[in-house]
C-alpha cells in the first residue's frame, strides 16, 4: 500500500523517500528492541528500597547529630542502646543489594556488595550485638556515625536514579564523599574489633572446643584476628571498584560535554 505525502513545496520531491525510508528503518530497529514488561515493577521496588533505607540512615544520622550537640561526649557511650535498633533494620534490609545484582535487577558487582554487608554484619550483630561490654564504648558512635554518613546520600542518588533524575550536587557526594570516609570507616570496625578481642577471650563466646590434649577450646578472637586480614583486603577490593565507578561515571559525562 503506497503512503500519501503531503508535500510540502520548499522541499524537493525527491527528498520525500529518504525521509520515508528513514522512518520505516528507525521503526523496524524499535520494533526489533525487546521491552521488559516488568521494568515498571523493578524501578518501583527499586525506588521503594532505597527510599526505606534512605529514611532509616537519616534517622540514625539525625538522631545522633542531635545528640552530639545536646549531650557532647556523653553521646558516645549509649549510642547502641539508642539508635541499634534502627541499624539492625536497615543492615538486615540491606542483604537485599547481594540479592538485587544475582536477579539481575542492578547492575553492581555481587562480590563487592556481599564484602561491605558481610562485613558490616559481623561488626554489627557478632562483635556489638553479642558482646554488652562493647556496647557502651565510643567506637559504636563512630562505625554508626560513619557508615550513616556514606548512606544518606548513596540511597537517594539510587532513588533519584530510578526515575531519571540526574541530580549533579548529589551525584558529586554520591561519588566523591566515600575516598575519605570508606577507609575511615574501615579504620573504625578495625578498631572495634581489636577492643573486642580480649573480651571474646575472657568470655570464651564462639570458642570451639578441642579435644582434652589440644587443649580446652579454640577462642574465636583468633577467627577475628583473621578477620581483621580480610577487612583490610576487602577494603582494596571496594576501594578500587567505587574509584573504577568514579572513573566511569565522569569519563561519560565528559564524552557527552564533548
Amino acid at each position: 500500500m503506497t503512503e500519501n505525502l503531503v508535500l510540502n513545496p520548499f522541499v524537493r520531491p525527491s527528498s520525500y523517500p529518504s525521509v520515508q525510508e528513514e522512518k520505516i528503518n528507525k521503526i523496524s530497529v524499535e520494533s526489533r528492541v525487546r521491552k521488559d514488561p516488568y521494568i515498571g515493577l523493578k524501578k518501583g521496588y527499586l525506588f521503594m528500597y532505597n527510599l526505606v533505607q534512605f529514611l532509616g540512615f537519616s534517622w540514625i544520622f539525625v538522631n545522633m547529630t542531635v545528640r552530639l550537640f545536646i549531650l557532647g561526649q556523653d553521646s558516645f557511650y549509649d549510642t547502641f542502646h539508642t539508635t541499634a535498633d534502627m541499624m539492625y533494620f536497615c543492615q538486615m534490609m540491606a542483604v537485599l543489594e547481594v540479592v538485587n545484582p544475582l536477579l539481575g535487577l542492578v547492575k553492581t558487582g555481587f562480590f563487592p556488595a556481599m564484602i561491605q554487608v558481610a562485613g558490616r554484619n559481623v561488626i554489627l550483630f557478632v562483635v556489638f550485638g553479642c558482646l554488652d561490654e562493647m556496647q557502651n564504648k565510643a567506637v559504636v558512635f563512630f562505625v554508626f556515625y560513619l557508615w550513616s554518613s556514606i548512606e544518606i546520600f548513596r540511597y537517594p542518588f539510587y532513588m533519584l536514579a530510578c526515575i531519571g533524575t540526574d541530580w549533579k550536587l548529589l551525584t558529586w557526594l554520591r561519588y566523591s564523599l566515600w575516598i575519605p570516609l570508606y577507609p575511615l570507616g574501615v579504620v573504625a570496625e578495625a578498631v572495634a574489633v581489636i577492643q573486642s578481642l580480649p573480651i571474646f577471650d575472657e568470655t570464651r563466646l564462639f570458642s570451639v572446643p578441642l579435644p582434652s590434649a589440644l587443649g580446652h577450646s579454640l577462642s574465636f578472637s583468633y577467627t577475628l584476628q583473621l578477620y581483621l586480614v580480610l577487612m583490610f583486603l576487602g577494603l582494596f577490593i571496594n576501594f578500587r571498584h567505587l574509584y573504577k565507578q568514579r572513573q566511569r561515571r565522569y569519563r561519560s559525562r565528559k564524552r557527552k560535554i564533548h
